[in-house]
């Protein structure tokens, strides 16, 4: 039976360079948007870790399907009961050097339903800020959607926003997540801008769960998470430092956009 409405909580984090402390805080926060009423919770990319140096993470790639990062977030799935979207682990990478970093959605029952590796690898040069994460991240191959009781979800991280053709594949999605650690310096430019085209553009829900705040090395993520409607309308938004965004999702309402503007379901290239 598909779900005509859905709560979902989009957590700000501020993650720092201790793991323990890092993933103690995705349990509260977590705890709190269960406990304001949120089925599906998400968390934000890099969560469990924002190291100064990017190579920290290498340590703590797991073969998918086991370690305890991944044993942990099952578990917090299954306590609550929840819809969780472990906004990005680090997955063991076939490259030397190199792991997948990968959103993992996990049922209720804390089974893990689909894992996307990230796509597209993040670059950026402006003289004072630099990153580059293809000296660590080897690149996912394959777009992935989730077939869940509200309808199909497309799955992506951060940098994918720039990418419209990742989520213009069939199946449409109905909503589409988006965690991510966006920079300061582009969020400010263009992460409430990308996330209303994403919705827009598909008609589909988009939550982005982010960081938000100063990190090891002096980095400085834009926070801002996000839930945005099929019509471009910001539901639900937490500025910075530490929160939740929630909103219920209506998908009743969605399909009564749909109907209005069907074109917007066809993909923009037909073969």
């Amino acid at each position: 039976m598909t779900m005509t409405t859905l709560s979902v909580a989009a957590i700000q984090m501020v993650s720092g360079d201790d793991l323990a402390a890092n993933l103690a805080q995705a349990d509260l926060l977590v705890a709190k948007a269960v406990a304001q009423g949120a089925h599906y919770v998400a968390l934000p990319e890099y969560f469990y870790l924002m190291p100064a140096d990017e190579r920290d993470r290498l340590a703590l790639a797991e073969p998918f399907g086991r370690g305890a990062l991944q044993q942990r977030l099952a578990a917090l799935a299954t306590r609550h009961g929840i819809w969780l979207l472990a906004g990005t682990l680090p997955l063991q990478g076939t490259q030397p050097g190199r792991f997948f970093n990968s959103s993992l959605l996990f049922d209720p029952q804390g089974q893990c339903v689909a894992r996307y590796d990230k796509t597209h690898l993040f670059g950026f040069d402006d003289g004072h800020e630099h990153y580059q994460e293809a000296d660590t991240m080897q690149p996912g191959t394959a777009i992935v959607s989730a077939d869940t009781p509200w309808g199909n979800t497309r799955l992506s991280v951060c940098y994918d926003l720039r990418f419209p053709e990742l989520y213009r594949e069939a199946p449409a999605p109905v909503l589409i997540m988006a965690p991510a650690a966006f920079t300061h310096t582009t969020g400010l430019a263009h992460w409430t801008l990308l996330l209303r085209a994403r919705a827009v553009e598909n008609l589909a829900f988009v939550v982005a769960p982010a960081q938000g705040g100063i990190h090891p090395g002096g980095k400085r993520t834009f926070g801002h998470s996000l839930i945005v409607d099929p019509w471009g309308q910001v539901l639900a938004c937490h500025a910075e430092g530490e929160g939740i965004a929630m909103a219920t999702l209506d998908f009743k309402q969605q399909q009564i956009w749909r109907k209005r503007l069907p074109a917007l379901q066809h993909r923009c290239f037909n073969t």
